[in-house]
């Protein structure tokens, strides 16, 4: 018989006590010889990703029982970005991605799971999962909750597609008089139909579509509507092959490797995902012991084509995509950029699902050879701005401003911006600095969906560039370049920006600048005072201590 790890809790004599506990929660004498797997929930009553997780977990659970394993439920935190957005409790969004590992790290290891089937939906409970799943390096398989439906109504006569994104745009468009208060309501009440993670490609549905393609998910595991019937499916199809997998003991570690990091990048790259991708894929690969520096990032988007434009980029929504072929068909068109040898948790080689894609639709999926660009979506950013990087969605910035030099205006926080922004003081041409919004300096460093999504509406989108040591949400359109490293609370050449000083943005050659020489710089760095954080008690005190540089993926210092 083979050895299982729950053997620890429920085999031998010494073990009646613990046995005796769990037949108090229903397990029954032929239990005990059968493979224990932990259902990993993020249900929850706040996020609508997770409103319907509680069904997904009830279909795993039955396809376990099916072949011959024991499910234990057991849930994590998750957060709603959206809810969580421009107010001080996004400082936590990011932080909860380190609480998510660490609290599953210690269910699984307190009770001895042998094999574990992961459920996420929403931004940082994908990669927290992901980065639990390597941690522990037992047989796991991911279920997400798949992707809401976007919205639709009728607005002064005309039919429009809507979701969250529009909501935060129409409230610029409501500041600037383009829209009234009620359009703005009307329009609130459209945008989020139903459950699922919101329904662009931003990062819950970055992270899920990336999932598939690093090998941990089946297919259909980022494309497949929440409310589609098919989602309950591969739920229980989830919860049958992690049976296979105990079986052949196939492990994270085994499938999460440079080649699929690799693959799962490329697959970023023809989509156009969210920036919030490279802080979290980095973060999986230093759990799995992978170094993965960001310039091979900017080396995969050079040779990788964009051939999907979806929301916040365009009108396309994920159940769109899904209509086209999903991330199969996707990988299928750029097979030729793919290790096709990476494991999966199907037990079969990527190459075979690579193979069973299929282009449904070219408006969606465009071919590699007519690309709505020939590099990738996103763009890694270096310069005396950025010495450790900065990344851009390139693929939602307007041409226009793929090269932009325009003068500083500086703000020392998001609120500042904000303000700002909603009093009209934003002149065309500039370049706005949001600074000390970094992982220490913010802390948690926080999502800049407000500022960005109010130029948007405002129509400035195109005459104006964001630069921030925060983050921005998966659905921020515009030149909008997250993620500058060193940040400013570490002594980063942003924090010594002055209003009037002119930033040079060159995205296709992949600079961001300075126009200040190197000996200002340091001048000025040299008389720069001590960051000290206000914070002083609780968790966001002990994550300032901890947490490292964006550019390694923002993970706790070891």
């Amino acid at each position: 018989m083979k050895t299982m790890r729950s053997d620890g809790v429920k085999k031998g004599i010494e073990r009646a006590p613990h046995r005796a506990l769990l037949r108090a929660v229903g397990v029954c004498r032929d239990d005990f010889s059968k493979p224990f797997v932990g259902v990993v929930n993020s249900f929850n009553e706040v996020v609508p990703g997770h409103i319907h997780l509680r069904s997904i977990a009830e279909a795993v659970k039955a396809g376990i029982r099916s072949e011959g394993g024991v499910p234990f439920e057991f849930n994590t935190i998750g957060i709603c970005d959206g809810i969580a957005m421009n107010h001080p409790g996004m400082k936590y969004s990011l932080p909860s991605r380190e609480l998510i590992a660490d609290s599953v790290e210690t269910m699984v290891e307190a009770h001895q799971f042998d094999a574990l089937v992961f459920i996420p939906n929403c931004d940082k409970i994908v990669p927290g999962m992901l980065m639990a799943a390597v941690r522990l390096n037992i047989p796991s398989i991911f279920i997400s909750g798949g992707p809401m439906l976007a919205g639709h109504l009728t607005l002064g006569g005309q039919s429009r597609t809507v979701d969250l994104i529009s909501v935060f745009s129409a409230v610029g468009s409501v500041i600037r008089g383009k829209m009234t208060k009620a359009e703005l309501e009307e329009i609130e009440i459209a945008a989020c139909p139903g459950c699922g993670s919101c329904s662009g490609m931003y990062t819950a549905n970055t992270m899920n579509c990336l999932t598939e393609a690093l090998g941990m998910a089946l297919p259909g595991n980022g494309t497949i509507p929440a409310v589609d019937s098919r989602r309950m499916v591969l739920a229980m199809a989830a919860g049958r092959q992690i049976m296979a997998i105990f079986e052949k003991n196939l492990l994270p570690k085994d499938i999460i490797t440079k080649d699929s990091i690799t693959n799962a990048f490329a697959v970023d790259m023809a989509l156009g995902g969210s920036t919030n991708s490279v802080l979290h894929v980095m973060a999986v690969a230093h759990e799995a012991g992978i170094d993965f520096p960001l310039p091979l990032i900017n080396e995969i988007s050079h040779r990788v084509p964009h051939i999907c434009k979806l929301s916040p980029a365009s009108e396309v929504h994920i159940e769109d995509l899904d209509l086209a072929g999903g991330i199969p068909a996707v990988m299928r068109e750029i097979a030729g950029l793919l290790n096709g040898k990476c494991n999966t948790v199907a037990l079969a080689p990527m190459s075979s699902i690579i193979k069973t894609g299929k282009v449904r639709n070219r408006e969606v999926i465009r071919p590699a050879a007519k690309p709505y660009s020939k590099t990738g979506g996103l763009a890694i950013l270096f310069g005396n701005l950025a010495p450790e990087g900065a990344v851009v969605k390139s693929g939602a910035v307007d041409p226009e401003m793929m090269v932009h030099d325009g003068p500083a205006r500086v703000f020392e926080n998001e609120e500042e911006a904000t303000r700002g922004i909603m009093k009209g003081e934003i002149k065309k041409g500039e370049v706005i600095v949001i600074r000390y919004e970094g992982p220490k300096g913010g802390p948690g460093m926080r999502e800049m969906l407000t500022p960005t999504s109010l130029l948007s509406g405002m129509g400035l989108d195109k005459d104006v560039a964001l630069i921030t040591d925060g983050r921005f949400s998966g659905g921020t359109k515009g030149a909008a370049i997250g993620h500058v490293a060193p940040e400013a609370a570490s002594r980063g050449p942003i924090a010594v920006v002055k209003n009037g000083d002119i930033i040079s943005i060159n995205i296709p050659k992949c600079k961001l600048e300075l126009k200040v020489s190197d000996a200002e710089i340091k001048k000025r760095l040299s008389k720069l005072p001590d960051y000290k954080s206000k914070i002083k008690t609780g968790y966001l005190k002990r994550y300032i201590e901890k947490v490292g540089s964006a550019s390694r993926g923002a993970v706790f210092a070891t």
